[in-house]
């Protein structure tokens, strides 16, 4: 099967695990476009409560925390990744908030109205944009803030050959105004909405992943389901260089009204 055949569904969750456990980001992203989005938020303090959903080894959580005075409790389903994350809050001595703790998106244990903030970059898509957007619309107080980012078509039209592949992915894909209009159906104001730039994609994802996949591959040797990953993951970066103008990642900011 080429690797053209496969979507990320394909794949064993384990071996995806450790090869993006290795990775500061598992996904496009920067410290800048964190700050960003972050900006249009406000009436954050010492004692707000934020979530940090999906968030991986933790990178933005990091960030999140040292650009704000609240707790956080960040939260993934792979123990590797709260591990890593832990490990670094311990490191820069903000364990006294920030928490990173094992747990799924869709099925969380925060009172309703209870949090100020939830946050989610690259994330969302494991359950849906519109569902995230309405479940996480009960843990939310009054005037809380929803960001996350999340893959966009930039187009109205776009080439078969990236539309099949983001359709196979994520069938949710869609464009920035249909998003708009599904989070503020889903009760927000949408404060706004911006497209991360290129390097994000680049120098923060693909580039390091090129180390990643070098290290993967000499262990995993022979190992045809490591392989086709590898070769999944560098279609996908070549398939970003051709077709960027159509697609990429967008941060949307809502408040809860």
């Amino acid at each position: 099967m080429s690797n053209e055949e496969h979507n990320i569904h394909d794949f064993d969750i384990s071996l995806i695990c450790e090869y993006f456990s290795s990775m500061d980001r598992q996904g496009p992203g920067s410290t800048e476009a964190t700050i960003k989005a972050l900006s249009f938020i406000d009436n954050l303090h010492k004692n707000s409560k934020i979530a940090d959903l999906g968030c991986g080894t933790g990178g933005q959580t990091i960030v999140l925390a040292q650009n704000t005075s609240g707790n956080i409790t960040a939260i993934d389903l792979f123990p590797d990744f709260i591990d890593k994350l832990n490990n670094n809050v311990q490191k820069l001595n903000l364990q006294t908030r920030v928490k990173g703790v094992i747990g799924s998106m869709d099925k969380l244990d925060f009172q309703p109205n209870e949090l100020d903030l939830i946050w989610s970059e690259g994330a969302i898509y494991n359950i849906g944009f519109e569902k995230g957007m309405n479940y996480w619309n009960n843990f939310l107080k009054k005037g809380g803030y929803v960001a996350v980012s999340e893959a966009s078509w930039l187009t109205e039209e776009r080439p078969k050959e990236i539309f099949d592949f983001w359709n196979e992915a994520y069938p949710e894909i869609d464009t920035i105004p249909n998003k708009i209009a599904q989070m503020q159906k889903a009760g927000y104001v949408v404060m706004a909405a911006f497209i991360l730039p290129e390097y994000c994609w680049t120098q923060n994802f693909f580039i390091p992943g090129i180390t990643a996949q070098k290290i993967f591959l000499d262990k995993y040797k022979g190992n045809q389901s490591a392989e086709e990953f590898i070769k999944y993951e560098k279609h996908h970066a070549l398939l970003y260089d051709q077709y960027k103008d159509y697609y990429g990642y967008v941060f949307y900011i809502g408040k809860k009204i």
